[in-house]
């Protein structure tokens, strides 16, 4: 037993010991840590999934799985007639095609001027550049509802410089058009510009100098050097600003009803009618069946960005990590 425990002692003196047991302890904590993140990310996939899944199978929903105490997320009994009635409702695939052609239109005028002042901002100098970009930023900060009364009564009465009474001899009323989405998209103050500006900006700093200074020397003018080397060199910040601007502005539903545009152009404005649609003409009175047809709705709305999304994943993801969001 003495020779036993000397032997013990001695290895639990020896740096061996010390080794194995410092990998033991580390090997722990690494398990523990994983564990902990994994629960936090189960945890908040959760919190985010769950009313998607929710939606989608609700709007499978028949009559009787609506009213079966027995059924929460599985329908027993599926139909399809939730989507039938609302593609019907919702004019679905006419809607579909000019809401595409209003949010692709603004997505490229906003990836030519956002890109643009990000590209200005980044490499020359000019007065009141600082306080511009500060402006670029509160862009960023300052919530939209704080500028929609200044916005309504602009366009409501649209008389820039006094050049509109001028001609016509009276302000125009752009309310009911597209046309102050597209007047604001085009100067650089749209949905999201701000952001967009300051991603091109960070992208184009990180860009070397090298590539302007080499085009020049072969002869190439600022604006060739532009578009065709620099804007392709920023390829990841052009992809992260697409499916960005084009997601918000197809979702877009504020600016749809401040400027009073037609639920012919956004079907994002035709879901909040789609309930009434389904009450006064399908006459069914039940706000719980009412809902399940909403349900098929919102699907069918977010169904193009899930593809699209899928479509550009790994695109989407490299893009984000290397655009400088967070630079």
């Amino acid at each position: 037993m003495e020779k036993l425990r000397s032997k013990w002692l001695q290895a639990r003196q020896s740096p061996v010991y010390d080794d194995v047991k410092s990998g033991v302890k580390k090997g722990l904590k690494e398990k523990a840590l994983s564990l902990f993140r994994f629960i936090i990310i189960l945890g908040i996939s959760y919190v985010i999934l769950a009313p998607v899944i929710g939606l989608v199978t609700s709007s499978f929903f028949s009559n009787s799985d609506a009213y079966s105490p027995m059924v929460f997320t599985i329908p027993m009994s599926p139909t399809l007639e939730r989507y039938e009635r609302a593609i019907v409702h919702l004019k679905y695939l006419p809607t579909l095609g000019r809401t595409m052609l209003f949010s692709v239109s603004l997505t490229l005028i906003q990836l030519l001027v956002c890109s643009m002042a990000g590209y200005g901002f980044a490499r020359f100098k000019f007065p009141l550049k600082k306080l511009l970009f500060a402006c670029v930023v509160v862009m960023i900060v300052i919530p939209t509802y704080t500028v929609m009364l200044p916005l309504y009564v602009t366009f409501r009465n649209f008389d820039p410089l006094g050049l509109v009474t001028l001609i016509a001899g009276e302000p125009i009323n752009l309310m009911g058009t597209t046309w102050p989405v597209y007047i604001m998209t085009g100067l650089g103050c749209g949905l999201r510009s701000g952001l967009f500006i300051y991603i091109f900006n960070q992208f184009f700093r990180g860009l070397p100098r090298e590539i302007e200074e080499a085009a020049f020397v072969d002869g190439a003018g600022t604006w060739y050097t532009y578009f065709r080397i620099m804007l392709l060199n920023a390829m990841l910040a052009v992809i992260t600003v697409s499916v960005f601007s084009l997601v918000w502005q197809y979702n877009d539903t504020f600016f749809g009803r401040l400027f009073l545009i037609s639920g012919d152009v956004l079907l994002s404005k035709r879901i909040a009618s789609l309930q009434v649609n389904i009450k006064t003409l399908d006459k069914v009175m039940d706000p719980s069946i009412q809902q399940l047809y909403v349900s098929a709705g919102i699907v069918l709305l977010m169904l193009p960005m899930v593809i699209l999304y899928l479509l550009l994943q790994k695109k989407f993801v490299e893009s984000v990590e290397r655009s400088g969001i967070v630079g």
